[in-house]
């Protein structure tokens, strides 16, 4: 006699097949947040205030692209562009001599205060000595004092070197660094493990090795902020030029620009479509240079001043 099953049970489902090799699952859609009221009007806040800070260099850019009778019309888009202001700009004054200047000038500023403050950052960061702190707040009493303080003294030491109307003075004295780059740099270096340089010194590496081929290359983020801020210093510096360079042929890009302002004034006609033309020029490599060193900029002021 057959036995009757206790339970009617259905077929068994076959198992899922695995995944195919280089097919990826389908993703899944996650929800959609909502933008709260007060997000909406933070983006509106940044976004007027970039409008606000980007306005003054596209009225530049699109002044330099119009005649003189229309430099002052507030269109950003030009009624009648023209390219003849940057072909007239070359021939009315030593354009690219005053850049040449600049950028040399620029270059061996920045370099100079990256290198002599690294090093002074250094000395106060990891060396102990009998008062350190203390003369590490008298060279940050330094950036107590005026610009305008100096200016005599200094301009007496370099007429006595036989350095004035010349680019020397304007970046010689950073080869003493600054205190505001030790200060900056010091809080990098304050940041570093300790351990990684006592190693290093067990290994046999000496002081200037520990600061060459371990300090540095660990503090590029905020070497490349100080060379950025240096650069842009010495490339917009005004004063100095006008104190130490007379003749022309030394005249640096802010300098020129301070004589072309004076040159095509006369009798209340002034060029200023040049002087819109010029100033884009000039202000071009600054965009440039910011843009490539945007990452590391941004790096160095996050992790400067983190102390481990």
């Amino acid at each position: 006699m057959a036995s009757t099953p206790i339970l009617n049970l259905p077929p068994a489902a076959p198992p899922p097949e695995p995944p195919k090799a280089g097919i990826a699952p389908p993703p899944v859609r996650a929800a959609r947040k909502r933008r709260s009221p007060a997000k909406i009007l933070l983006w509106a806040v940044l976004l007027a205030a970039t409008a606000i800070f980007i306005y003054p260099l596209l009225w530049l850019l699109s002044a330099s692209f119009k005649p003189q009778s229309e430099v002052f019309d507030n269109r950003l888009i030009p009624q009648t562009p023209t390219v003849a202001n940057y072909v007239e700009i070359w021939n009315a004054a030593p354009l690219a001599l005053w850049m040449g200047n600049t950028v040399l000038v620029t270059v061996l500023a920045a370099v100079a205060v990256t290198l002599s403050s690294s090093m002074v950052a250094w000395g106060f960061s990891y060396y102990r000595f009998r008062g350190r702190n203390a003369l590490f707040f008298l060279v940050l009493a330094t950036m107590m004092l005026p610009g305008a303080v100096t200016l005599i003294p200094t301009f007496l030491i370099w007429n006595a070197l036989g350095q004035v109307g010349t680019l020397t003075p304007l970046w010689a004295g950073n080869l003493f660094g600054s205190a505001f780059y030790i200060f900056l740099l010091r809080q990098f270096f304050l940041g570093l493990p300790r351990q990684i340089f006592e190693a290093a010194r067990t290994d046999g590496a000496n002081d200037w090795q520990l600061f060459r081929h371990f300090a540095l290359p660990l503090c590029k983020p905020a070497l490349i902020v100080t060379l950025l801020f240096e650069a842009q210093a010495a490339w917009t510096d005004l004063m100095r030029p006008l104190i130490y360079l007379r003749d022309s042929n030394t005249f640096t890009v802010p300098r020129g620009l301070k004589a072309m302002v004076d040159q095509f004034g006369f009798a209340g006609n002034w060029h200023w479509e040049l002087i819109v033309t010029a100033s884009v020029i000039t202000t071009l490599p600054m965009i440039v240079l910011f843009f490539l060193g945007q990452r590391h900029f941004i790096e160095g002021v996050a992790t400067t001043g983190v102390k481990g």
